[in-house]
């Protein structure tokens, strides 16, 4: 966007005269307002096929009465959310309890500035892009321990302090496994990770044949992704059997909606960093080309990869068992922390013997 910017203040004559800051501050204003439009539609669609995977999964049909076949069913939802009372809690502490889930939003939100769609797709490209994204995911656990403690309700208190307790388990193998990959590339921008991928499968760092130790990389940090994201079996947090329904039990209307939009916007961030990082991002299946057409291809070679493990999220969630609390937290202290930092010192052997 900032070559795009540069670009129209030098060649746009009415541009020239406008205070650069303006201009910046006007593509950056449109630039959220696409992403934000594009991160509603996709979680109502996925909403949907969460419902009718479910159905499948179950030999069941799904939502089917509102639209054909109930694909309206999730716009009846959102409506219905859009609608409904917003009640604070009179005994919560309302400061925050109103800025939670708006802060929760912002930490999967926030990413999608360093987030390419191809090589020419892009928001921004930071140097320390990888590191930015790491780093802004961590406001989701303040805004959830804040709704937990702003409720004042025991159960989204426990809810909280659970979200708290598996992201300090879970980033830590999910870190590691993202400097396994920076270990080879040199590099903490994602184009530079996936540029360093080749368009061919094995030449991607998830393919054995690359290297076996990014192969265990991948694999970790998809598992810690659905454990950051609090999906099945992660879903301590939520659980409803246990928590009535964990950090946002007292929750209700639109602010309710943002906790529900944030944890799909979570969901297709893990699985396209996920994309980018070990499936190749851009390159492959479909061939490389020029200009706008090598655009396009590169933008369905990322959103195939993204839905297809958004895909294995929502068969995972319908097949598995939702785990104890302390197995969760040994799974990622005594497996999977162990298996990243393993998998990091071969690959810097690796890297530095070749």
């Amino acid at each position: 966007m900032r070559e795009l910017i540069e670009y129209l203040l030098t060649h746009v004559p009415l541009l020239t005269k406008v205070p650069s800051i303006f201009v910046y501050a006007v593509f950056i204003l449109i630039g959220a307002g696409v992403v934000l439009g594009y991160i509603s539609v996709m979680v109502i669609i996925w909403v949907y096929l969460e419902r009718k995977v479910a159905g499948h999964i179950q030999a069941r049909y799904g939502p089917m009465r509102v639209g054909p076949h109930g694909i309206l069913q999730t716009i009846a939802d959102a409506i219905k959310l859009f609608m409904k009372e917003d009640i604070i809690i009179p005994t919560s502490h309302k400061v925050l309890f109103i800025i939670a889930p708006f802060l929760v939003f912002f930490g999967a939100f926030a990413p999608f500035v360093v987030l390419p769609y191809s090589e020419s797709l892009y928001l921004s490209k930071m140097n320390v892009g990888v590191f930015y994204l790491l780093a802004l995911t961590a406001f989701e656990v303040i805004g959830i321990i804040m709704a937990g403690w702003g409720s004042n309700n025991k159960w989204a208190l426990y809810g909280g302090m659970r979200h708290a307790a598996q992201m300090i388990c879970y980033e830590l193998p999910m870190g590691i496994s993202v400097l396994t990959v920076v270990v080879f590339t040199g590099s903490l921008t994602l184009h530079g990770i996936t540029n360093a991928q080749g368009w061919l499968p094995w030449q991607w760092f998830i393919s054995p044949l690359k290297s076996p130790f990014t192969f265990i990389a991948g694999f970790v940090f998809y598992i810690a992704g659905l454990a950051a994201t609090k999906r099945v079996p992660f879903d301590l947090p939520e659980a409803e059997s246990e928590l009535v329904a964990g950090y946002h039990a007292e929750y209700s209307g639109m602010r309710f909606a943002f906790f529900f939009l944030a944890e799909y916007t979570a969901m297709y961030l893990v699985c396209a960093v996920t994309s980018l990082l070990f499936l190749g991002g851009w390159n492959g299946p479909l061939p490389r080309a020029q200009g706008w057409l090598g655009n396009l291809l590169g933008l369905i070679n990322v959103l195939s990869k993204t839905y297809f493990l958004l895909f294995v999220m929502l068969w995972l969630r319908w097949t598995l068992p939702r785990l104890r609390i302390d197995q969760l937290l040994s799974t990622s202290l005594k497996y999977l922390l162990p298996i990243s930092l393993g998998a990091l010192l071969g690959a810097a052997i690796q890297s530095a013997i070749f």
